[in-house]
């Protein structure tokens, strides 16, 4: 009798066997997976945060050369402010993407553009789109 015990719990317990098997396998290749798709993700976001912010830097060490420091009391205004905005830039922490205040960062470079965009007069497109490569101003 102790036999057919044993035949009919291993009957019982093979669906929770295979139940817990088939949660490794896929726990197991989700992890590989989701691995894959975050670097590709990363890989993707971190070029348009690049070019954003190489496209900020080019913006600003323009018109910084373009403006000669010491001319009006408006110029030097922007003039600081253009240096106030190269310095964020530079400072941008590149090395460490797992930074929780990398969105606060690029946030408060935006902002800094726009005032600098507002001080200069300039109205610049911030949109990037398929056709082009990078900002329109």
């Amino acid at each position: 009798m102790e036999s057919d015990d044993d035949l009919f719990g291993g009957i019982v317990m093979c669906e929770e066997r295979y139940h817990g098997e088939g949660y490794e396998e896929g726990f197991a290749e989700g992890n590989q997976v989701g691995e894959i798709e975050g670097k590709q993700y990363g890989v993707i976001y971190g070029a348009r945060a690049g070019s954003e912010l190489g496209c900020y830097l080019g913006f600003a060490s323009t018109w910084r050369h373009l403006l000669s420091p010491g001319s009006e009391d408006k110029e030097s205004k922007k003039v600081k402010t253009l240096d106030s905005l190269i310095s964020l830039i530079r400072s941008f922490s590149f090395e460490d993407p797992t930074n929780d205040k990398l969105q606060d960062e690029i946030s408060r470079i935006r902002g800094k553009v726009k005032q600098v965009c507002s001080m200069l007069n300039v109205q610049p497109d911030f949109r990037m789109n398929s056709e082009s490569s990078g900002l329109s101003f």
